[in-house]
């Protein structure tokens, strides 16, 4: 019998996985601010947003800073501007449950106390031209107008395998390839892993989590497998659905059905006739 492959969370990736560790999560910091020598892994608090229903907001990474910052980091292999309205409601969340945590009263006289924040975005996708190093609110959704509430985000592109923010971007970048060359199978992992092992890439990581990153990947597999299968079926109910309507009103034969909905067979254009005449 084939073992199963454990199943996680539908957030899990080796981003979030990766970042579990305050080891690197410190040189992530690190990457961000290099000139802060003094911070060490008992200053960082992991504040990432967590709700055990799958359909609540939730963010890939926050964190903070000895009280005093506030970061939150998505990893984003799309891009979309829409990555600034969900950075900001994530940040709305993540204060949310700092003055709770912290029981400050925000409806009290007293200014409460509350860390400044830094939103950031790891673009591991396709390489654009030019790409920004910062997105806004004010200046991609209103043209640079004032506005009441802004928000700022910060884009991580470049490839670099002197810190591991850099690397997790290479990482990315090879298993895109390694994916175009093998498709969704092992073999597309495990040279991954083989690849970023031989080029220095996360390897302290890779080496010691090897198995659990290849079970992450291949769930991620299944798990976009589900969505493809989901995303057919819609298309071939709707399908169904206006050729049934289109024939029922006389806008269509059985016979010209294949031929202006090409995932339908005329055995389902003849299913379609018979149902409609046995509601009449």
């Amino acid at each position: 019998m084939a073992q199963s492959t454990p199943k996680r969370k539908i957030k899990d990736s080796v981003f979030t996985n990766l970042f579990q560790d305050k080891k690197y999560l410190l040189r992530l910091y690190k990457a961000l601010h290099p000139e802060d020598n003094n911070v060490t892994e008992e200053d960082i608090k992991d504040v990432t947003i967590k709700h055990i229903l799958v359909d609540a907001d939730y963010n890939d990474l926050g964190f903070s800073v000895g009280g005093r910052l506030v970061i939150l980091v998505e990893s984003q292999s799309i891009w979309t501007l829409n990555i600034i309205i969900r950075a900001l409601m994530y940040l709305i969340q993540t204060y949310h449950d700092f003055f709770k945590r912290t029981k400050q009263n925000l409806y009290g006289s007293k200014k409460v106390d509350m860390p400044k924040p830094e939103l950031y975005v790891i673009f591991t996708g396709e390489k654009r031209k030019n790409p920004p190093d910062t997105i806004s609110l004010s200046k991609d959704f209103f043209d640079g107008e004032k506005i009441a509430v802004d928000a700022e985000v910060k884009v991580l592109y470049q490839e670099d395998e002197g810190n591991i923010i850099g690397q997790y971007i290479i990482f990315c970048k090879v298993y895109n390839e390694q994916r175009k060359k093998y498709g969704q199978t092992k073999k597309a992992v495990t040279e991954t892993i083989r690849i970023c092992k031989n080029r220095n890439v996360l390897k302290e990581y890779l080496e010691s989590k090897e198995q659990e990153v290849v079970d992450i990947m291949m769930t991620l597999f299944d798990d976009e497998q589900v969505l493809e299968a989901y995303a057919e079926d819609i298309k071939n109910s709707e399908a169904r659905e206006n050729a049934r309507i289109m024939l029922k009103n006389g806008r269509i034969t059985v016979d010209e059905i294949p031929r202006f909905f090409p995932k339908l067979t005329l055995e389902d254009a003849k299913e379609l006739e018979a149902e409609i005449m046995q509601l009449m």
